[in-house]
């Protein structure tokens, strides 16, 4: 009986150990060994590589466009003749912009402070305390508004004309008047009647052939310090009334007068060509004094007539 038991002890180690050492039939391959098998074949009967040999991919195909393009003279050639095209067109473009438009002297008319604002607004409102009207140089070249109280300035009439056409607006809504297109009519009038202002003065100074330092950007300074008188007289208008506003008027319309003369005859210089005109030499003084007097003299006009339907 124990012999039995030995011999039955020792069958199970028997066939446990080759259990263990036997691979199980039904289980799977993780990673496949692929190193001595031989290259697979295609429904055509032709091995195939491992790699892509195809056709190549979108990316390439542009890739290599992009290449070609720029390894191609003619191209390069075309591309070079059309950014000098591009080139020359703008050059073109500023150039005749600057004829009419410069950034520099733009940027000089609105170089201003707060000092000189002030002391502007005083002159024009009381002309006539201020006695030296000469406008100063340095090497040739005007100083510039915050240096100089006498150089004319863009940013009091900019501000002026805008605040005029708020004011208006204000006036008219008190006198239930108000409308967009009533507003925009304001606007567009004072507009207008400066352009006529700066042109009939560009147009008299080139038929008469006076010689002058006067640009276009002075030419509008002077012809927008009306707005300052104005918005002076519509307040008097509506604070006190039409007897406010005819008084504002007149003392607003002689200062803006006493102003422009003097400031006008330090501008225009007799002209150099009125030995061809065949003039002498004591017309050009006569033609540099009618300028300026019909330009004072138009001033309370426009005044008068860009107000007078604001005051009621």
């Amino acid at each position: 009986m124990p012999n039995e038991v030995v011999d039955l002890s020792w069958i199970l180690v028997e066939l446990n150990t080759k259990a263990r050492a036997a691979p199980p039939a039904g289980d799977s391959v993780l990673f496949e060994d692929t190193s001595s098998a031989a290259p697979a074949m295609n429904s055509q009967g032709y091995y195939t590589s491992g790699y892509n040999m195809g056709e190549p991919s979108n990316d390439m195909q542009g890739g290599g466009g992009m290449n070609n393009l720029f390894a191609d003279p003619m191209a390069n050639a075309a591309m070079m003749y059309g950014s000098s095209l591009a080139n020359q067109g703008k050059d073109m473009v500023n150039k005749e912009i600057s004829r009419f438009m410069s950034v520099n002297k733009l940027k000089y008319f609105f170089a201003v402070d707060t000092r000189y604002v002030l002391k502007k607004l005083m002159i024009l409102m009381f002309p006539y305390t201020h006695q030296d009207w000469e406008v100063r140089y340095h090497r040739d070249t005007p100083l510039t508004p915050r240096q100089d109280v006498n150089a004319s300035d863009l940013y009091i009439p900019t501000m002026a004309f805008i605040t005029y056409i708020l004011l208006a607006g204000m006036a008219l809504g008190i006198q239930k008047r108000f409308s967009p297109e009533v507003l925009g009519l304001c606007a567009s009038t004072a507009l207008v009647w400066v352009i006529i202002e700066v042109l009939v003065m560009l147009l008299s100074l080139y038929l008469l052939t006076v010689h002058t330092d006067l640009s276009t950007f002075d030419l509008i300074a002077y012809s927008g310090y009306k707005y300052v008188g104005m918005i002076f007289t519509v307040l008097c208008g509506l604070l006190f009334g039409s007897d406010g506003y005819f008084v504002a008027l007149a003392w607003s319309s002689f200062a803006l007068m006493f102003f422009i003369v003097r400031s006008l005859k330090m501008k225009i210089l007799p002209s150099l060509s009125s030995d061809s005109m065949g003039m002498g030499s004591n017309a050009k003084p006569q033609l540099r004094l009618y300028i300026t007097v019909a330009s004072a003299l138009f001033q309370p006009i426009i005044i008068y007539w860009l107000t007078s339907h604001l005051v009621r």
